[in-house]
């Protein structure tokens, strides 16, 4: 039976993703079958555990998906591990506001009933590190603090003096320390890490991240907090199959990577094909019934982007066709006239959707985002309700009354408008949806890829 543990952050930038790659590579080299999950609404540190791991990560979220399908997904997804390790987000208490804990790793750790491994930066404390773990553990007496691993410490006297701050008045027991080496710190750019596909976590990386992982933790004593995961769920029962085979497909590069694990899924549960295709370097479209765009980072490669133009008039001519095509984020970014790049400079895209998309100046969108479809599409019929998020720094341009909006977004502490342009059958949004929040939606792509109306 599987083991379970989270990986919690008292804040954002405290180290949890590095640790929790040296934590799965550590087991990993021990022999173990190690499963990675990640809080929240994140495709980049998901890549990164698919690649040390060998398997697809999965997104665990209270607030789009609830606590029925979070336990169903862990559960059906661990079967054959030994230890899953879910990474948290942002700070373990964080959600979608600031009362409820909707939405944050403390709620996921709960339904789990998994311990909590607490990361620190302790770079500029010592002592006041028990203070700030003792804070953690009464904030939230349900959550169960199990263990406690300090981060970027300045050497042993540094860590000592930490440790022994948490051994002296908390509950949770110190792990151990890890220095800081600014050599195992993972690039970043404007939304974040850069991504796994480019080659950040080289083996030679892993390899020094795991050997430092293994001199400075206790292994042993933190796999014996891992609680026994709860046996798998019966999954749920899988609909009829699509009136015909159909294959759908999936832009997948460096620009273009940003996707639910479980959306592929569902998608394939019900009946798909998925056939992989890369925007930069194909020479043609794959023989498909429908497209997928998912987001990623379409500004850094617009260059490239538009320099295969081959590809980008098959995708318009394919648009124009009548045939299926759902894009997000950054496929919503290529389908527009033109996109610019990081340093403002615009260069063409599909011209499917008649606006520029622009970089500069940059301002970050962030944030969840409820969606009713307001009009059938590719994805389901009018009413359908949905949930994801949006993040992005590129700003749409204007884009003409006369393209139909089908969807009416309420964005979480927010207002609420239109959007999700329609174009024949092509669907276009900033919205990244997880399927999960409404496993209908790969029903409905599947079916109108087949052909089948709405």
């Amino acid at each position: 039976m599987a083991r379970v543990i989270v990986i919690a952050g008292v804040a954002s930038g405290v180290g949890k993703t590095t640790m929790t790659l040296g934590l799965l590579e550590a087991y990993r080299r021990r022999g173990l079958a190690v499963q990675g999950f990640k809080v929240g609404p994140d495709f980049i540190d998901s890549g990164f555990h698919e690649l040390v791991t060998g398997h697809p990560s999965y997104n665990l979220d209270g607030w789009m998906c609830g606590r029925e399908r979070v336990l169903e997904t862990v559960s059906t997804r661990s079967a054959t591990a030994d230890l899953v390790i879910v990474e948290g987000a942002m700070g373990c208490f964080d959600g979608v506001d600031g009362t409820s804990e909707d939405g944050s790793t403390a709620q996921i750790a709960k339904w789990l009933g998994a311990p909590v491994v607490l990361v620190v930066d302790a770079s500029a404390q010592s002592r006041s590190v028990g203070a700030v773990v003792l804070g953690f553990e009464r904030f939230d007496p349900a959550l169960g603090i199990a263990g406690v691993i300090l981060n970027r410490v300045g050497g042993d006297v540094h860590a000592r003096w930490a440790l022994e701050a948490v051994a002296g008045v908390c509950r949770a027991a110190p792990l151990g320390a890890l220095a800081s080496d600014p050599s195992l710190t993972l690039p970043e750019r404007h939304l974040g890490l850069v991504t796994a596909v480019e080659g950040t976590l080289a083996p030679e990386r892993r390899e020094r991240l795991a050997a430092m992982v293994e001199r400075s933790i206790d292994l042993d004593r933190l796999l014996a907090l891992a609680a026994p995961l709860a046996a798998p769920a019966a999954r749920r029962p899988r609909s009829d199959a699509s009136p015909r085979p159909v294959r759908i497909g999936v832009a997948r590069d460096a620009a273009f990577q940003f996707y639910y694990a479980e959306n592929l899924e569902l998608l394939r549960a019900e009946g798909a094909e998925l056939v992989f295709w890369s925007p930069l370097s194909a020479r043609s479209l794959p023989d498909v019934d429908g497209l997928y765009l998912g987001g990623g980072y379409p500004e850094v490669h617009a260059r490239r982007l538009a320099a295969n133009a081959a590809i980008r008039e098959a995708v318009g001519r394919f648009a124009e066709g009548g045939r299926p095509v759902y894009a997000e984020c950054g496929g919503l970014m290529y389908l527009a006239e033109a996109l610019e790049d990081l340093d403002g400079v615009p260069h063409p895209m599909v011209g499917l959707l008649p606006t520029t998309v622009g970089m500069v100046p940059r301002g970050l969108t962030l944030g969840y985002a409820e969606v009713v479809l307001t009009r059938d599409t590719p994805l389901g019929s009018a009413g359908t309700r949905a949930r994801g998020h949006e993040f992005h720094y590129s700003t749409l341009g204007p884009v003409p009354a006369s393209i139909p909006r089908a969807y009416r977004v309420q964005v979480r502490g927010g207002g609420e408008r239109v959007e999700g342009y329609l174009i024949g059958r092509a669907l276009m949004s900033y919205v990244h949806l997880h399927f999960a929040s409404c496993p209908d939606l790969a029903r409905g792509f599947v079916e109108a890829c087949a052909g089948v109306p709405s």
